[in-house]
């Protein structure tokens, strides 16, 4: 596969990553054999960049990752995030605090079972704690030599252009896909003006551009769908419509709805690294094989037209999530 720069800074990944929060929590019933088998497949094929985070689980996806990638570490970026406080094993709310970056930092490297990190993300912003004390104290871990490069994630344009004053960020990751464009007006120009590099998640909308989405009742109470606005009554009727432009070009070039809708992204800049996230390994073969997809300039704006911000029903996460979105 071939590679692309995340930022400034010399950070060099496949132009698709692999994102393993699915294999711990969310989405189905986790199963770490085959969630393994799909990381190293994911290295076969040659995809290089592997997304996790504290949050994931808690603490179970670092440490599925870091035996995942025992023995094979100098092939691979790790790219980890931080940023909550837990109690009991759940989520409760943020921590940003530069002494909890720290901890959080050799908790993270324990679990990983490696000596740095590639890339470290502040995972939602904490409004008590100034940006600059954040990054200033995540600065201080590049300079230690436990992480090489700085990301941060959800954040706006002001407290990014604070964020990267303080110290350069190689990557900002943020939802962003065919139906999820809220980068368009004001971030994507920022990240190139200063230039940091996107990553994506979510960039099938849980499964929607793929055509795999069902009502939001038709999955169990475990699954973040349930719960999503976007795959409710009339919102899911909506969306489906909307999508159909994705499974329509899909079967006009021979390739799957997923890889019209990666394709469309990797078209949209070489700075663009989304990473799809599967555990299982035919969806890894079939996200990986978008890299070789080359879409038509009439195509993308086929469906940028057809999935333009309007068409697309309800928002991204219900109101108490949304609040952790800088923007």
């Amino acid at each position: 596969m071939v590679t692309r720069r995340l930022g400034r800074q010399g950070l060099e990944v496949s132009a698709l990553g692999l994102g393993c929060l699915g294999m711990s929590q969310s989405y189905g019933t986790p199963d770490d054999h085959e969630s393994i088998a799909t990381i190293h497949r994911a290295l076969e094929l040659g995809v290089t960049l592997f997304d996790t985070a504290e949050a994931y689980g808690p603490f179970k996806n670092e440490d599925l990752l870091g035996r995942a990638l025992a023995g094979r570490r100098s092939r691979v970026v790790i790219a980890t995030k931080f940023g909550w406080r837990f109690r009991d094993g759940r989520m409760e709310g943020l921590d940003s605090r530069p002494e909890h970056v720290k901890e959080v930092a050799e908790a993270s490297l324990r679990r990983l079972g490696t000596d740095y990190i590639d890339l470290f993300y502040q995972h939602r912003i904490d409004p008590q704690v100034p940006i600059e004390d954040t990054v200033g104290a995540m600065a201080d871990l590049v300079r230690e030599g436990k992480v090489r490069y700085l990301g941060i994630c959800e954040v706006g344009e002001a407290n990014l252009r604070r964020a990267h004053a303080t110290h350069p960020l190689s990557a900002l990751q943020s939802e962003y896909s065919l139906w999820e464009r809220n980068l368009e007006p004001r971030i994507i120009p920022v990240l190139r003006e200063l230039g940091i590099g996107l990553v994506p998640y979510c960039p099938l909308g849980r499964g929607f551009l793929a055509g795999s989405a069902k009502r939001a009742e038709d999955y169990p109470p475990t699954d973040w769908r349930a719960t999503d606005p976007r795959f409710q009554g009339e919102n899911f009727d909506a969306n489906v419509r909307a999508a159909s432009v994705v499974r329509e070009l899909a079967a006009e070039r021979g390739a799957t709805a997923a890889q019209i809708a990666l394709a469309w992204l990797l078209h949209k800049g070489d700075d663009i690294v989304p990473i799809p996230g599967t555990k299982r390994r035919p969806y890894l073969e079939e996200n990986v094989g978008a890299a070789a997809l080359t879409l038509h300039p009439s195509e993308i704006e086929r469906l940028d037209w057809a999935l333009a911000p309007a068409a697309v029903a309800g928002p991204r996460y219900i109101p108490r999530l949304m609040a952790y979105i800088d923007r």
